[in-house]
């Protein structure tokens, strides 16, 4: 199976609420398309509302066996990436747990609802990449609808135990 990485930073945004239940959200708001030489949660602009920060870094692969679901994501019109971070004790708050151009992936990691997921556009020179990847690893496979085993209806029937069944 090939694969590709490509180390991405990621920018969040943290904004403070009105709220008894939460002091503040936490929003992924851009890709950078190399990770800057910059430390993880390097403030990088503060307003009266919100804080953005460089996150830090992420390993974004690419999967020959992924392919579909990328094509798919690159025929879109506005290619994603899914950033998923989650709420640690530890200061700031979050961490960044993972950076994927797979749209299934992507939908799978809601699944949970604990982690905070959103959708950003793809950056070009990654849409470039990962483009070329396809190109070059896809491989169409025809869909195969499985066929059910015919169930053998004597090996439902009632059997009398009194009777042997000739396996001596």
């Amino acid at each position: 199976m090939a694969r590709e990485v490509i180390e991405v930073g990621v920018v969040v945004e943290r904004r403070k609420l009105k709220s008894p239940w939460a002091e503040f959200s936490w929003q992924p708001v851009a890709i950078l398309p190399e990770a800057p030489a910059a430390a993880p949660w390097t403030k990088l602009e503060e307003t009266a509302e919100a804080v953005r920060f460089y996150a830090g870094s992420s390993w974004l692969e690419f999967f020959s066996s992924e392919t579909t679901g990328y094509r798919d994501n690159l025929d879109s019109g506005t290619p994603k990436l899914w950033v998923v971070l989650r709420e640690v004790a530890e200061e700031p708050g979050v961490s960044l747990l993972t950076v994927t151009a797979d749209p299934a992936e992507g939908e799978s990691l809601t699944e949970p609802g604990t982690d905070i997921v959103e959708q950003l556009a793809m950056p070009p020179t990654i849409v470039e990449r990962l483009s070329r990847f396809v190109a070059t690893h896809h491989v169409e496979r025809a869909f195969v609808k499985r066929q059910r085993d015919r169930a053998d209806p004597e090996a439902l029937a009632h059997r009398d135990p009194t009777i042997a069944s000739g396996d001596d």
